[in-house]
């Protein structure tokens, strides 16, 4: 015989602080997707796109059967050794990439200097350099990046004295960036303030104990 029972919920600022921990790491879990790097990534591909970074692609199946070409870009995180972001891409020079970066990013003097960098690099070399960008081995950190710096002259000179070395750390540099803009994502998204803002504006409701309802 069927028998009604009766459950009492509460709102979030309603529950105890033991229970609310147990309804943030109920909804942390969900909040933080597969795909939660992606806004990350977008801005990163344009940020690429104004330093003559372009980045290479690779082929990933989708759900419905399809293919889809995404960046080679990988990260490891946030709290072991070795953890990092790196990429693969080929790189020339971009006209007038200093000014549009700070146009873009105007406060982010980090991708400011890399600019510079690679600007003032590409300058003693009367704007010849290029550069290919591979990642080796199984971890993901700026240092697991292969970069190959060369002079493309018609007369076959060599990059000028340091040049070579300014590209790679320019590069690298890039890759602790990108790494730090996913942490500081992640670290958003799993933070107290932005799970409570996520759990109200949702309205969910709990048990007294902090299990999610319904």
């Amino acid at each position: 015989m069927p028998e009604v029972i009766c459950t009492t919920v509460y709102q979030f600022p309603e529950l105890s602080a033991a229970a609310k921990d147990k309804a943030r790491s109920w909804y942390r879990e969900a909040a933080v997707t597969d795909d939660w790097w992606d806004a990350v990534y977008e801005d990163f591909e344009r940020i690429c796109d104004i330093l003559g970074v372009s980045l290479k692609t690779r082929p990933v199946r989708l759900m419905g059967g399809g293919i889809r070409q995404r960046p080679c870009v990988w990260f490891s995180g946030f709290s072991s050794q070795g953890d990092g972001a790196s990429f693969e891409a080929t790189v020339r020079h971009a006209k007038g990439s200093a000014r549009e970066i700070r146009a873009y990013a105007p406060k982010d003097h980090a991708l400011h200097g890399i600019a510079d960098r690679l600007q003032s690099a590409q300058r003693q070399n009367f704007y010849q350099l290029s550069a290919d960008v591979t990642h080796r081995g199984r971890y993901y950190n700026e240092y697991c990046m292969t970069i190959d710096v060369a002079r493309d002259s018609p007369t076959g000179q060599a990059p000028t004295g340091g040049s070579e070395e300014t590209v790679v750390e320019a590069l690298r540099d890039l890759a602790r960036w990108l790494y730090r803009q996913l942490e500081a994502e992640y670290d958003h998204l799993t933070s107290d303030e932005a799970i409570e803002e996520g759990i109200i504006a949702n309205e969910y409701t709990f048990t007294e104990a902090g299990r999610r309802f319904g």
